[in-house]
């Protein structure tokens, strides 16, 4: 019976504690360790290299430059949106038609570069000059502001297609049986029942889109609009001061992190409910 016993208790007792640190604490400790030295070497740079008349001259151009790429990332996502319910409609619908053309419409702007799409816009309907002075879309064309618009509402309405495309689709579909024995019509149904609670799900890739758009804006540096990045890269061309692009990175840095930041406090105010 003793015996017993003690053989129980060897078997409850819990396994000896490893001593020391594991592998992946020790290496997430050194990766952390090292961000913080490059943070501070960075921010030692930085101090060193201040220059009083060359924040005085560029910083007006640098806001100015915010402002465009905000302007830039605001009217293309908000374009890009309209643009993309048609298509997300499309892409659901039972016409193999429609869906064929949305699908190939999605499959082009997802699958090639930004930067291409940009420069086929930029270029490529420069090369069409003569034809389109004649039905006068060549003021539209010239201008390098527009292109670069039209260039991202049509990159983002086919990923805003699809985010929105799998939200509405991540609903049950008892919902929409729930609705109609209900004696409700399909609009309201989505307007009512169905889009609050895409709308939940899509929200954090809604908020990586911009993420993605605000970086990828300044590819439009290339072609002659002064965005951010442009005014960065004019800024080096006359000082050869490499601190310039940090700073561009710095503020790129804390645009992304205020808009991440937001989206987190949106996606908390609107599910409260659930977490009750």
């Amino acid at each position: 019976m003793s015996s017993a016993v003690q053989n129980s208790e060897v078997v409850d007792r819990p396994p000896p504690q490893a001593r020391g640190w594991p592998r992946e604490r020790v290496v997430g400790n050194a990766l952390v360790a090292i961000w913080a030295l490059f943070g501070l070497g960075l921010l030692l740079f930085l101090i060193r290299a201040w220059d009083p008349e060359l924040f005085a001259k560029y910083a007006p151009l640098y806001l100015h430059g915010i402002g465009v790429t905000l302007s830039l990332v605001a009217i293309s996502i908000v374009l890009g949106a309209i643009l993309s319910l048609p298509i997300a409609y499309a892409r659901m619908s039972r016409n193999s038609v429609l869906r064929a053309l949305s699908y190939a419409y999605v499959y082009f702007f997802r699958g090639t570069p930004l930067l291409a799409q940009t420069f086929l816009i930029y270029y490529g309907f420069g090369s069409f000059r003569p034809f389109l002075e004649t039905i006068g879309l060549w003021t539209f064309f010239r201008e390098a502001w527009y292109c670069a618009i039209l260039a991202f509402s049509l990159n983002t309405a086919a990923y805003q297609a699809e985010i929105l495309r799998g939200a509405i689709e991540s609903v049950p579909r008892g919902q929409w049986e729930s609705a109609a024995s209900l004696g409700l019509s399909k609009f309201l149904t989505l307007r009512k029942i169905i889009l609050p609670q895409a709308l939940i799900v899509a929200l954090r890739p809604y908020g990586n889109e911009i993420i993605l758009m605000i970086k990828g804006s300044a590819i439009v540096a290339i072609i002659t609009v002064y965005d951010l990045m442009g005014e960065t890269r004019r800024a080096y061309s006359r000082t050869f001061d490499f601190q310039t692009y940090i700073w561009a990175a710095l503020i790129y840095l804390s645009m992304v992190e205020t808009l991440r930041h937001g989206v987190e406090w949106i996606e908390r105010r609107i599910t409260r409910h659930l977490k009750r």
